[in-house]
């Protein structure tokens, strides 16, 4: 008879790899708001959450991490539009961080982990998979356009906005967000990774909104892009030639549907990018050759 060993190798792999992930989620609170989570980014002290997590308290933060002890904590920044918030823990070195994983090599139907605080459960884990990877467009986006998130049946509560969402490896490759309909969005760690380090991002010097093509123009544009609305003088754009009424149709071969998606690339951006865009009703390639700010677009 076969002596029980307490699990599989592969189970116990498995168990370890969610234990050492426990480790790297943190207890947020902000504001007197209730508990979200965070996901240790950087061992110096640097925590990703939710935008909507910290908002209205980025003077009375506080982090409990997984050993008990707390921190207050400072936001470094804050992005409304991505939702993710940057602190930084005072005082907290050699944290344990997470491995951050590669989100654009998510495949549907893949296996993923969410771990947060839901109802006050410190350090709950659910599974689920993939059904999806790209943009959403809803009536609960503004202005109807779309933004980029995993989507997957991982189950979300109040309690788990800004933990990880981690792939079969245990690395980091989204940022727990939401709940829409019957799924749950997470941002995906490349855009999160960009944002992360985008201190000093490429800037176009541009204001864009979404614009829907005539009927006409879909066949060789598409059915939306960008549309220029203000060029900054003696900005990027402005030296290279980009125009008011110019609308923008793709970034890096990267379709450009919403103002989320020309934020993300340019902040993975080298010195010079390529739009397609369409002026006057011709197709026209131009390259901007890209200066360097703290702000992007």
């Amino acid at each position: 008879m076969a002596e029980f060993s307490g699990g599989s190798p592969a189970v116990l792999a498995g168990a370890n790899m969610i234990e050492a992930a426990q480790r790297c989620v943190v207890q947020v609170r902000s504001g007197g708001r209730g508990i979200g989570a965070g996901v240790v980014w950087r061992p110096d002290g640097l925590v990703l959450t939710n935008h909507h997590v910290v908002a209205g308290g980025r003077r009375n933060t506080t982090v409990a991490l997984r050993d008990g002890r707390t921190f207050d904590a400072d936001v470094v920044k804050s992005s409304r539009s991505l939702d993710l918030a940057l602190i930084r823990l005072d005082e907290a070195l050699d944290l344990p961080s997470a491995p951050v994983g590669d989100s654009d090599a998510l495949r549907v139907g893949e296996l993923v982990y969410a771990i947060g605080h839901p109802w006050g459960r410190v350090g709950a884990v659910s599974a689920g998979i993939v059904s999806g990877v790209g943009e959403l467009r809803g009536r609960d986006s503004a202005g109807g356009s779309a933004a980029r998130y995993v989507r997957s049946d991982v189950t979300l509560a109040p309690g788990n906005s800004g933990g990880p969402l981690l792939n079969a490896g245990g690395e980091v490759i989204a940022i727990n967000a939401m709940v829409f309909g019957s799924m749950a969005l997470s941002i995906p760690s490349n855009t999160a990774g960009a944002w992360v380090g985008s201190e000093r991002r490429p800037r176009l010097g541009i204001a864009v909104l979404p614009v829907e093509l005539p009927a006409s123009q879909r066949e060789q544009a598409g059915t939306s892009g960008l549309v220029v609305a203000g060029v900054e003088n003696g900005g990027a754009a402005d030296r290279s030639g980009l125009m008011v009424g110019d609308v923008l149709l793709s970034i890096a071969d990267e379709p450009l549907e919403a103002a989320e998606t020309l934020v993300e690339t340019l902040a993975r951006a080298g010195d010079v990018v390529t739009f397609r865009l369409m002026r006057g009703g011709r197709i026209v390639v131009m390259e901007v050759r890209l200066a360097e700010s703290g702000r992007a677009a």
